[in-house]
């Protein structure tokens, strides 16, 4: 049996909740809780008992289910040491380097600001696991609400220096109007073009498109890719800094 199970399943309007249960000591958490009656349903059709919350950021669709859950069940709630005081019920605050015990697994906290100011992911390297909240989205990532543009691709470049090999796990079901967007900055990236197609695939039948990979990130996400010279050209930025060029994609995604 491996040592951790990952349930993803849909929530609120287009978000995920994801449970990870460790098999060697019983322990479920859960990645942010966007709705405490969708983490419940999750909980009970797996058979598990919620024992953490990892937060990754302060947003209400990720934290609104926290006090609920935390009552219920006593859990304890893990999060990023710069939003302590904006989410309710932390019980371990935690920043960049610092390390988590969830049983038997080792998961390591990443500071990833920009979407938010005190942003947080979390990766399990034993298992191969990115938690990217709303940070890096499959094909896109999070708009840039409380940080700058040079803060969130700073922030990226840490998520894209895992192992090539590591899923991802975001917050949000955004992944088809994000490959849209995707050829409009790079209509020559003939893997994002297939990967298009089999998105549009995935949706029809209903079905999630993530977990994502970093390797195909790298390849298919626009938002990753500032470095390539035709996306510079096609910016008219071919000189500028990777986060300038960044920060372009960015903007015009806000307005697409």
């Amino acid at each position: 049996m491996p040592a951790v199970d990952i349930h993803l399943f849909p929530c609120l309007k287009d978000n995920y909740g994801v449970l990870v249960h460790e098999n060697v000591s019983k322990v479920t958490a859960s990645i942010d809780a966007p709705a405490a009656g969708a983490v419940r349903a999750a909980l009970a059709e797996k058979g598990w008992q919620l024992t953490h919350i990892l937060a990754t950021h302060h947003h209400n669709d990720h934290v609104a289910g926290i006090a609920d859950l935390k009552s219920e069940t006593g859990c304890k709630v893990i999060g990023p040491r710069a939003e302590e005081s904006r989410i309710p019920g932390i019980d371990v605050a935690l920043g960049d380097g610092e390390i988590y015990r969830l049983g038997s697994l080792e998961v390591q906290v990443l500071d990833t600001p920009g979407h938010t100011v005190g942003h947080v992911c979390y990766w399990i390297p034993e298992a191969k696991i990115a938690f990217t909240g709303d940070t890096l989205f499959a094909m896109g990532c999070g708009r840039v609400f409380e940080g700058t543009p040079e803060m969130m691709w700073n922030s990226l470049q840490k998520i894209m220096r895992l192992p090539k090999d590591t899923a991802i796990y975001c917050g949000h079901e955004y992944t088809l109007a994000n490959a849209r967007f995707g050829l409009t900055i790079e209509p020559s990236n003939e893997k994002l073009r297939a990967r298009l197609k089999a998105v549009v695939e995935l949706r029809a039948k209903g079905l999630p498109t993530i977990p994502t990979r970093l390797d195909i990130e790298l390849e298919t996400n626009v938002f990753l890719r500032p470095n390539v010279l035709q996306i510079r050209s096609n910016l008219g930025l071919g000189a500028a800094a990777d986060w300038r060029v960044f920060a372009e994609i960015r903007e015009r995604k806000n307005k697409s």
